[in-house]
């Protein structure tokens, strides 16, 4: 509810719940109190999210399609705005240790030859960010996995590694991640 209208008051995320507002008032002493607690459990599920991709472990091709499957879960369980998030300095630390962690494993997927390594800084990062972002919205009729391989194969085709066929003709080398 707060995703489609973050304004929206105690009294009516109580009555879409099926609860009284007292009994939200319980557990949440004031709206900036449940807003914390919703921004605290999106940002331990996408923690959590990193933690089963395995990022620094597992095959590079296998952890990338469960950091991608993850995430989409956690963007569709959790789809709030994450600006007001961000005020918080706590909340801004472990954010930017969630980004750091991402951005070591594009950095060695890279190093395997998954990825090209000619791209400006940054840009795989905010690539993958953005294609995570609309399989989460835009294919929301798909499962968190069907989304996620159409994710992590349009991102794969888009700046996989390539090489030069006998022809000349620019080729991807990774066909398929999985």
């Amino acid at each position: 509810m707060l995703a489609a209208d973050p304004g929206a008051s105690i009294a009516s995320i109580a009555a879409e719940a099926g609860v009284d507002r007292r009994t939200v008032y319980r557990r949440f002493r004031s709206r900036e109190e449940l807003l914390d607690g919703i921004y605290e459990s999106r940002l331990a599920a996408v923690e959590h999210a990193i933690e089963d991709a395995r990022l620094r472990e597992a095959p590079v091709a296998v952890a990338l399609h469960r950091y991608v499957e993850n995430i989409i879960t956690v963007n569709r369980t959790w789809p709030v705005d994450l600006t007001r998030m961000l005020a918080d300095d706590d909340v801004r630390a472990r954010r930017d240790a969630s980004v750091h962690e991402v951005d070591v494993f594009l950095q060695r997927a890279t190093d395997d030859g998954l990825l090209r390594p000619d791209l400006p800084e940054g840009w795989a990062g905010v690539l993958l960010a953005q294609l995570v972002r609309l399989a989460s919205h835009q294919q929301a009729h798909l499962s968190p996995g069907r989304a996620a391989d159409m994710a992590v194969d349009m991102y794969l085709q888009g700046i996989g590694a390539r090489t030069l066929s006998p022809t000349g003709d620019t080729r991807h080398r990774h066909a398929s991640p999985l």
